[in-house]
């Protein structure tokens, strides 16, 4: 059974001449296709958050030890 969202779109689109059909369809696709690759990163990312959390707090270390220093910024005017 389709979720109400996806009968809404369902209705939406029988309303529409069969070429705007495919053309909505395919811009559909193509979205849905960002949406889970938007999803795979957010997972990578959460599987990586410890460890980028570990990693900040060393360099931190580092600098308040000397043995390291913090990268100049992105934003300095020359």
């Amino acid at each position: 059974m389709a979720s109400p969202a996806a009968a809404t779109l369902t209705e939406m689109l029988d309303a529409l001449p069969e070429a705007l059909q495919d053309r909505a369809v395919e811009h559909r696709r193509e979205y849905i296709h960002h949406l889970r690759d938007d999803a795979a990163w957010d997972r990578a990312f959460e599987r990586t958050k410890p460890g980028l959390g570990a990693a900040a707090r060393r360099a931190r270390a580092e600098i308040a030890r000397g043995l390291a220093a913090p990268l100049a910024s992105s934003t300095a005017t020359p």
